[in-house]
């Protein structure tokens, strides 16, 4: 079987030193493909250069993070378009809204985040959307643009059922990653067993949102020792959620499949 990954973020620092060594172990393991997703104008160069590097392989993504835009220049939308234009197939994102952040400047989030729906209707490209605790921002903003030319990913979703069902009305596809897989995040589970199939995908969010130990065998950690995601993690990611779906791991790796080639073209 092979797996495709709708999100991840290869251009990480901290996979910088083992990255091909970790490309190698994720292709081995049967990746094959994945999307990765730029967060600001200092990683665009880098996820660039992996897509060139892999082209088989790597589909890359471009957006300013809502983490990241008090970190913006004064061209980077400019920067941003630069990048889009390069490669036709690329999505817009990883962009969004993040109340969840310490001091966290939703204004300039919300003008950041606008600015880059409209960005994607002009290149007639689609989103993939990060949100924490701002899903009636998020829902408001999407209808204001609405309806996009092309749909909206809401990576490692944590909505509730009611939400889910209000952003699949909007064009909304959901991803889910192994940090749902945790036994505190059965309500979330139980949320994943009832997203649409044909509006689903699977996603590592490597380095980040490691789930626990039995879906992560291969180990990786950073200089300090701490526990990292690696992306060959994604397989076992699709076995437990073709568990939860109560399907059996071929058929449902399939239609993943066919859900991604669907939703990246």
């Amino acid at each position: 079987m092979f797996f495709p990954d709708a999100h991840n973020h290869l251009q990480d620092p901290r996979l910088a030193e083992s990255r091909e060594e970790i490309i190698a172990a994720a292709k081995k393991s049967g990746v094959a493909r994945m999307v990765v997703n730029g967060t600001g104008e200092a990683d665009w160069p880098e996820v660039a250069a992996l897509a060139r590097a892999h082209p088989g392989l790597v589909i890359p993504a471009f957006g300013l993070h809502p983490w990241r835009v008090n970190e913006r220049g004064e061209n980077w939308l400019a920067t941003l378009r630069d990048f889009l234009r390069e490669f036709p197939s690329a999505p817009v994102g990883e962009i969004g809204l993040d109340r969840w952040l310490p001091g966290h400047d939703l204004p300039a989030q919300e003008k950041v985040f606008r600015d880059q729906i409209s960005l994607a209707q002009e290149l007639r490209r689609p989103l993939v959307i990060h949100c924490l605790k701002a899903f009636g921002l998020l829902e408001k903003c999407l209808r204001d643009h609405f309806p996009l030319p092309r749909n909206f990913l809401l990576h490692s979703y944590g909505g509730s059922l009611e939400q889910t069902k209000i952003f699949a009305a909007l064009g909304g596809w959901f991803s889910c990653s192994a940090y749902f897989f945790l036994p505190r995040k059965a309500a979330q589970q139980a949320v994943f067993q009832h997203i649409p199939l044909e509006r689903l995908l699977v996603e590592t969010d490597a380095p980040d949102m490691r789930g626990p130990e039995e879906l992560s065998p291969h180990p990786l950690a950073d200089r300090e020792g701490n526990p990292l995601n690696h992306p060959a993690n994604l397989p076992a990611i699709y076995t437990a959620a073709a568990r939860l779906r109560g399907m059996e791991p071929t058929a449902f790796s399939a239609a993943i499949a066919a859900n991604f080639q669907n939703f990246f073209r």
